[in-house]
């Protein structure tokens, strides 16, 4: 099959690129420049991500603004390119659950942790982290941080001090996934806020506490390696290393950081060729011989990370035949896309690859037989007179996005052989992301079948759990489609209640083989992550993750 033109609203000549070359060079200080260690960052969101301390934009906040600036009970090693990240201590240094109540999670804190405003973080502070994103009776709650952080660790429901260095975290039933689900919880300076909430205008305390969240949005404190120094929103977020971070490993060798939304790919990749930029996110797949042949580097890895078509199973919908939901599995050309992407994807066989502790040999194959779903889609009354018809929700840019527009596309040239027509409703990236947890029953769907939302897959509630379990579905978390029966429960339940890494493997090997055959998504690509820098950038680790530590990095 041959792949399709690049989509024309990603034509380098758009408004896209004139806005974005132009905000470039108004942000060129080179005062500033000459005398700072400078990293420029072009991101694929179009907004900055939320700096309030729970990120928007997906993942990709927490990769510029909740990871640089945070620090969240536990975090994950991205110090290794060659091996999986994995879950290591950070404001905390040791968890355990209680003996009688596996409910009950104790972790004992770091000593000596100073946020970036001088107050000190301790149990109290981790207390009020939690209760302002699960406690609506507290002063400084903020359902704004609710949906991107709930949603995450949907168990977890108070947080108790029990001395000024330990505290007592319980969940609604036994979760041995709670220490991954923690690292996105990012610790923001109770006393910072405080002294907003005081200076804040308002009639009432949820006035003021609403008008002190956007203070301090503007003037945050965390306790991470980097600390806000000018932010202004669409526009630019800029950070300076925290000198006295308590990781030596971690303490910036740069002293500036300047990030920038730029969602067109040709407008990044301008961008960055014209040394306006030092690191562009998914670099436009045509231009990439372009940028390694000016010097640049490209890189990438194998990630935890799906790209898929989450599929509606609401009354109604087109995807409620399995036999309808193979034969997509089986219509799309991922050999295809990858040399339409330059190479930079790698082709699934599910949430997870073969080898992997939780594969458990699926007993349906996912792989490009055209021949095998037309026959699929015949059994099932559909042909190329009578087609069946979906419409798909989708982005034109974001995080972990890739290249939404071409990729839509060519799946969509792939399923017409198959006697599949797909109409889109093209939206813009945040508005999906909100749109995920809301559901396919919910008006924001807009009627579609199915949404194509990129995930996250390092953790088993990540990869799997939230997408299957009766118990996420919309507003809890994302299951956007409605998948789920006690069957799917079961398997959940006694993966979550096995706290020995081997018998939870082999629990959560079951239920991605199970998930596979019965196929609520149309696997489609796993993101290799691309991004391209200049070569003066060192201490590059492109981990085998979704995330990246800009800290340990340096500017020649």
């Amino acid at each position: 099959m041959n792949p399709i033109p690049t989509s024309p609203r990603l034509a380098p000549r758009s408004l896209g690129f004139v806005l974005a070359a132009g905000l470039i060079a108004a942000l060129a200080s080179p005062t500033v420049m000459a005398q700072e260690k400078v990293l420029r960052i072009a991101m694929t969101a179009a907004d900055i991500p939320r700096t309030l301390g729970q990120p928007d934009q997906g993942f990709e906040g927490n990769r510029f603004t909740g990871i640089p600036m945070y620090d969240a009970l536990t975090h994950w090693d991205l110090s290794k390119g060659d091996a999986a990240s994995v879950l290591i201590p950070g404001l905390a240094t040791s968890w355990v659950t209680d003996a009688t109540d596996k409910t009950k999670w104790v972790f004992k804190l770091r000593p000596g942790v100073k946020f970036h405003d001088g107050s000190d973080l301790n149990a109290d502070s981790v207390v009020w982290n939690v209760q302002k994103v699960l406690d609506k009776d507290a002063v400084h709650f903020d359902a704004s941080q609710v949906g991107v952080t709930a949603s995450r660790m949907p168990t977890l429901r108070s947080a108790r001090k029990i001395d000024n260095l330990t505290v007592e975290l319980t969940t609604s039933e036994p979760d041995a996934f709670l220490p991954l689900n923690l690292t996105n919880l990012f610790m923001a300076s109770p006393a910072h806020w405080q002294k907003k909430f005081e200076a804040a205008a308002g009639a009432t305390p949820a006035d003021k506490a609403k008008n002190a969240w956007t203070a301090f949005a503007s003037d945050a404190s965390g306790s991470g390696p980097f600390k806000m120094a000018r932010f202004l929103p669409r526009e630019r977020l800029e950070l300076v290393a925290n000198k006295t971070y308590w990781d030596p490993k971690r303490t910036p060798k740069l002293d500036r950081v300047v990030m920038i939304p730029m969602p067109e790919a040709n407008a990044r990749t301008a961008a960055l060729l014209s040394g306006q930029v030092d690191w562009i996110e998914a670099p436009s797949p045509d231009a990439m011989p372009q940028i390694t042949q000016r010097g640049f580097k490209i890189y990438s890895n194998a990630q935890p990370h799906v790209w898929p078509w989450q599929l509606s199973f609401a009354e109604g919908s087109p995807w409620l035949d399995k036999r309808v939901r193979h034969a997509a599995n089986l219509c799309v050309d991922r050999e295809g896309l990858k040399t339409f992407l330059g190479g930079m994807m790698a082709v699934p066989k599910g949430t997870v690859p073969p080898g992997h502790p939780w594969w458990g040999n699926p007993k349906f194959d996912i792989k490009y037989d055209v021949k095998a779903a037309q026959a699929l889609m015949t059994q099932a009354g559909f042909s190329a007179a009578k087609p069946m018809k979906a419409k798909v929700q989708i982005s034109a840019s974001g995080s972990g996005q890739m290249q939404p527009l071409p990729m839509n596309e060519f799946v969509q040239q792939s399923l017409k052989q198959c006697h599949i027509d797909i109409e889109f409703d093209v939206i813009e990236w945040n508005t999906l992301f909100t749109n995920w947890r809301q559901g396919a029953k919910h008006p924001s769907a807009n009627g579609t079948h199915a949404i194509n939302v990129s995930y996250a897959a390092m953790d088993p509630f990540f990869a799997m759990v939230r997408f299957t379990s009766t118990k996420t579905f919309p507003p809890v978390s994302n299951n956007w489609g409605y998948f789920g029966n006690p069957e799917f429960d079961k398997l959940i339940a006694d993966a979550r209640t096995s706290f020995d890494d081997t018998q939870r493997d082999a629990a959560l090997a079951k239920l991605h083989a199970r998930i596979v055959e019965e196929a609520p998504f149309i696997w489609i690509a796993h993101d290799v992550g691309p991004r391209a820098m200049s070569a003066k950038v060192k201490g590059v680790v492109q981990p085998r993750s979704w995330f990246i530590d800009i800290a340990p990095m340096s500017v020649d």
